[in-house]
């Protein structure tokens, strides 16, 4: 039997179907009835069968859904991420894999505001093979609930970072990968917020070469530390990280990729030219590291004795000279090119009252400048930072010692090489002859090179920067 009532009318043709006029609630039909409503009447509160009306145009970028649709997802170019209308209670949307690939290029399903997905404040991560899903919106306790699945919330069971590349140790919950030459970091699993899908980083660039002078009562000055960038440390662990590791310096998230790596090489120290003045022979910059989208410049070269006694701008800038030209004996700058927090500091500046030979300026640091050589002193290399990323307090990015010089020719100078800045950085050689030599900046720190104590007749090498080194440290459990 069918019943047929006329609800705008409040007429009843059933018999037993009866509408009260009056009343809060209103039972109409029988078992196996068919109702019909009039046209224009509100279906308010029927509520949805639990099913969508699917869009059969994938979608192929970031998008937001609507309640009652289905939504083919093709992730072949790139992960893509949905955003979900408010939610009100029996909301309904799904989602399917177009082209299989989820797996690869996951589904970001990101809820309204801070509602939830399955109780959880936190994006839905879409990352099977071919896989669907349906989320109905029920409360604000719960939020939206996916009822595709039978056996829990996919994608909100916490996924870790996982990769392959350099030499990798183990510090608890944290891993890290140690890069001392050219590599490869291979993410193999992105991961997601729930368990990790960023990396910290400290990437350090080669040290600049120390000055060198040949015949000369002059000393030159330090090389400048490369580079020092770093992440804040709160991606994997909290461990304690430099000053330069602050705002705006954040983590990296890391989709699923091979990232090339490179170490910059030291700067080579000042070498003798095949001709020109004997005094005049310029030090190396040091070479630049990089991982992804951090670029940290090597450091500035030594300032050398004679006519050009400036030291190289660089991440930190090489120690100024102490020739004869007042206006050309000052440090380096540092932080050069410009990024924010600032990668390394100014190299230090040479003294000579225009006659005499004095004081040569240490090179550059991470944290502080190098050190102005004085009248009767030569300028020690700037401080490095020190980071516990691989689990033990280091310090990398040291300046270079400033050389000593004669200071028989003219009323002050010191014979003693300024001291490498902490972090790496080579001492500087001590007159006459570079006697004790000019130091190198240690290996894998960065630290810039010490420059050569001067003559009056051998050739006073300054010495080379020390290589610099990428360490990239995330959660894997």
């Amino acid at each position: 039997m069918t019943s047929i009532i006329k609800v705008n009318n409040l007429q009843n043709q059933c018999g037993a179907n009866t509408i009260n006029k009056c009343g809060t609630a209103i039972t109409v039909g029988a078992s196996g009835d068919t109702i019909s409503l009039a046209s224009g009447a509100s279906q308010t509160g029927f509520g949805r069968t639990g099913t969508v009306d699917w869009d059969t145009t994938p979608k192929t970028s970031t998008f937001t859904a609507v309640s009652g649709e289905g939504y083919f997802v093709n992730t072949t170019s790139g992960a893509i991420t949905v955003n979900l209308p408010a939610g009100s209670a029996g909301a309904i949307v799904s989602f399917a894999d177009y082209t299989r690939t989820f797996q690869t290029n996951n589904l970001t399903i990101t809820p309204n505001g801070s509602e939830k997905i399955g109780g959880v404040a936190a994006s839905f991560y879409a990352e099977t093979e071919g896989q669907s899903i349906t989320l109905v919106y029920v409360d604000a306790t719960e939020g939206w609930i996916n009822t595709a699945e039978s056996t829990g919330q996919p994608g909100l069971t916490a996924v870790f970072v996982a990769a392959t590349g350099g030499t990798i140790t183990c510090c608890g919950d944290y891993r890290i990968h140690t890069f001392t030459g050219p590599g490869t970091f291979t993410v193999t699993c992105a991961g997601n917020p729930v368990g990790s899908n960023s990396v910290d980083y400290l990437v350090v660039a080669g040290g600049g070469g120390g000055g060198f002078t040949t015949g000369c009562n002059g000393g030159s000055g330090g090389g400048g530390a490369g580079g020092y960038r770093e992440s804040p440390g709160t991606a994997s662990g909290s461990y304690t990280v430099s000053p330069l590791g602050a705002s705006p310096a954040v983590a990296l998230t890391v989709p699923a990729t091979s990232y090339p790596i490179t170490v910059g090489a030291g700067g080579a120290a000042g070498a003798s030219p095949p001709s020109g003045p004997i005094c005049q022979n310029a030090p190396a910059k040091g070479s630049n590291s990089i991982f992804s989208t951090i670029t940290s410049t090597g450091g500035g070269g030594g300032g050398y004795n004679g006519s050009t006694v400036t030291g190289k701008p660089g991440g930190s800038g090489g120690g100024g000279g102490n020739g004869n030209i007042p206006s050309v004996r000052v440090g380096g700058s540092g932080n050069t090119p410009s990024v924010s927090p600032a990668q390394g500091r100014d190299g230090g500046d040479g003294v000579n009252p225009g006659s005499s030979e004095q004081g040569t300026g240490g090179g550059g640091g991470a944290i502080n400048e190098g050190g102005d050589g004085g009248t009767t002193s030569n300028g020690d290399g700037g401080a490095g930072a020190t980071s516990s990323i691989n689990g033990t307090p280091t310090a990398r990015a040291g300046g270079g010692g400033g050389g000593g010089n004669n200071p028989g020719s003219s009323p002050g100078g010191d014979a003693t090489g300024g001291a490498g800045g902490a972090g790496g950085g080579g001492a500087g050689g001590s007159y006459p002859n570079n006697s004790p030599a000019a130091t190198a900046g240690t290996v894998n720190t960065g630290g810039g090179g010490g420059a050569g104590g001067a003559g009056p007749s051998a050739s006073n090498a300054g010495a080379a920067g020390g290589s610099g080194i990428v360490i990239i440290r995330y959660k894997f459990q």
